[in-house]
């Protein structure tokens, strides 16, 4: 049989840990040194020891470091494909179908905010019945009808308008031409709901994230899955970006197409070699017979000592692989879901669990609960960072670009700097950062998430700052050139000023971002991982719609001579007007956020680790 190890460990918030190890053998029980049963354990018993040992074998041969390339390349191909159209979207949409600036960069907002709600819906399923595998395979194949579905609207003449180099009275697209668009961007939409919750929670499936594993590591998955994507996002804004501007629309987005259909090829083909996770049932399902439980057992009364709370080890093994979680103090009414009535257990038969639930599965809402309003405060990040990239591209399009004489740098390819920030502050981060931090704080991190949270949101303000001042600048010089009634024009200030603003937020990204994904997966119930990155997602979603509100609004209200955003002519705007507001904003947001930290308490958990060797 094999035998199993317990470590029960909890995380302060300066992220300091205490642990106990202990043995046990499979039955179940109620104690850290109770016995429990394994789930298959009915089965094992009928088959022949030297079985036994290879199917484990065989299990323990799955899943490592070789699986992770071929999966990590359907993510890469992925942000590959989904940059490469969207670094660029807000010039497909002024340039090619002749939107209005406001109108067109809500379009992005609003796709940003629709692909980063279906996430969840994603996440749902997986974790509930398709597994995370299945979900990846039908969500690759919808995103990849997206891209030949948006790929067609740029070949075709009859689904974009006439070209209107001068931009005045333009032909916008007609109804059918933006509806083929819209089709598009659903499908796009629908493919990513599968792939973007899953294929992170997936690759971290086949290697071992537990607590003890992952501080003996010299390297961070979190940090280094980062950076490959950001590697994939330097490609899309250097390589398909200037293919777009300077060759094609057509091949600019049949390149992503192509990239696509190859990744998902080479993600099947590694099949054969992956851990595949059975779903442990619908999470929310069992959140809802909590509450239930929780409802129906308002009057009894808890009893002080929690083991005396009703525990199934068996029961609660498809949910607590890698261990169960210990009960907290937090959210007491939840606890009197296990509050064990005669007759409502038996060892016969399971209870019914709308009328009686195990401490796990009490303390999986309870985790879940803790970390939302720590998640929410990535709601106004995303709602103030919402349409900075195409007012981003939008001023780039006005400086001076040369290179040399012969060469212009693509406006959308401004935000190479930021990605490339990304990508050498997550190396500095890990090296440099991480070791010298931890000789103060003693703690194998370096910082612990909720730390690196709130450093990201101080860059994220600085970058508002600074992207005030050098609008301010930008508009200044416009001005003095007497340049504001000439749209076409290029105002003679080097595109470089952009360069800080996009080197700020790229910092933002290596903290805020890096730090939310591991905080997410680490926090969540190990059965809701899908659906806690799904969340990271949701932010997203939330923060683009209320982007969109935020920016018709100030269209809308800032009149008519004076609007601070404009639709055809940047140089009349107040643009620095509008990142003083979201400076303002997330200010407020910082402040929530240290709030919800300092309240933060993390989730004790009672980790199993599989030694080496089988007993037969």
């Amino acid at each position: 049989m094999v035998v199993t190890s317990i470590v029960a460990v909890d995380q302060d918030f300066h992220g300091s840990y205490s642990s106990r190890i202990g043995k046990r053998k499979h039955d179940k029980g109620i104690g850290p040194e109770m016995e429990f049963q394994d789930n298959n354990k009915s089965h094992e018993a009928e088959k022949p020891e030297e079985v036994k040992i290879k199917e484990y074998d065989k299990r323990k041969n799955l899943g490592g470091m070789k699986t992770i390339p071929f999966i990590l390349v359907t993510e890469v191909c992925d942000r590959f494909s989904t940059i490469g159209f969207h670094a660029n979207m807000i010039t497909y949409l002024t340039q090619q179908l002749n939107l209005p600036l406001v109108k067109a960069s809500n379009i992005v907002s609003n796709f940003n905010g629709t692909a980063s709600l279906t996430p969840l819906i994603g996440a749902l399923i997986a974790d509930s019945f398709a597994g995370r595998f299945w979900t990846i395979i039908v969500g690759s194949i919808i995103y990849e009808l997206g891209l030949i579905s948006i790929t067609t609207t740029a070949l075709l003449k009859s689904l974009h308008p006439p070209p209107c180099p001068s931009l005045v009275d333009c032909k916008e697209a007609s109804s059918f031409q933006l509806s083929t668009l819209y089709l598009s961007l659903f499908l796009l939409a629908i493919g990513l709901g599968g792939t973007r919750p899953c294929v992170m929670a997936y690759a971290a499936d086949q290697l071992d994230m537990s607590k003890s594993c992952v501080e003996s590591r010299s390297w961070n998955f979190f940090n280094w899955y980062y950076f490959i994507l950001g590697l994939a996002r330097l490609a899309a804004v250097t390589i398909v970006v200037y293919i777009q501007d300077n060759v094609s629309w057509g091949w600019g987005l049949g390149i992503p197409t192509i990239a696509m259909a190859v990744a998902f090829m080479v993600f099947l083909s590694g099949s054969p070699l992956y851990k595949k996770v059975k779903p442990g049932g619908s999470p929310l399902v069992r959140v809802i017979q909590v509450i239930v439980a929780a409802i129906r057992k308002r009057k009894a009364v808890a009893p002080e000592d929690p083991c005396l709370l009703y525990q199934n080890q068996e029961l609660d093994a498809a949910i607590s692989v890698h261990g169960r979680l210990l009960h907290t103090t937090q959210f007491k009414w939840l606890d009197k879901a296990a509050v064990e009535k005669y007759g409502e257990a038996t060892d016969s038969s399971a209870p019914n669990l709308w009328k009686l639930a195990t401490v796990h599965r009490v303390e999986e809402l309870k985790s879940f609960l803790r970390l939302l309003p720590v998640w929410a405060a990535g709601i106004l990040l995303v709602t103030a960072n919402s349409h900075s990239s195409s007012f981003n591209t939008q001023q780039a399009r006005t400086m001076d670009r040369r290179l040399s004489n012969s060469f212009q740098i693509p406006p959308a390819s401004m935000s190479f700097f930021g990605i490339m920030t990304v990508i050498i502050g997550l190396v500095l981060y890990e090296r440099l950062f991480v070791p010298l931090v931890r000789r103060f704080t003693r703690n194998s991190a370096g910082i612990t998430y909720l730390q690196r949270m709130g450093i990201g949101l101080l860059f994220n303000i600085l970058f508002s700052v600074v992207a005030a001042l050098v609008e301010k600048k930008r508009r200044t010089v416009a001005e003095n050139h007497n340049l504001v009634d000439n749209p076409k024009a290029t105002v003679p200030i080097s595109v470089f000023w952009l360069v800080p603003q996009l080197s700020l937020h790229g910092m933002s990204e290596v903290f805020m971002a890096v730090g939310q994904l591991e905080f997410l997966y680490d926090q969540s119930p190990e059965s809701m991982r899908s659906i806690a990155l799904g969340l990271f997602w949701i932010a997203s979603s939330v923060g683009d719609y209320l982007g969109t509100l935020m920016v018709s609004l100030i269209h809308e209200h800032t009149g008519h001579k004076n609007n601070w955003l404009p639709d055809r002519n940047l140089n009349k705007g107040k643009l620095d007007y509008y990142y003083w507001l979201v400076t303002g904003i997330q200010a407020v947001n910082f402040v929530y956020f240290v709030v919800c930290a300092w309240c933060y308490t993390y989730k004790p958990l009672e980790e199993v680790m599989e030694e080496d060797s089988v007993s037969v």
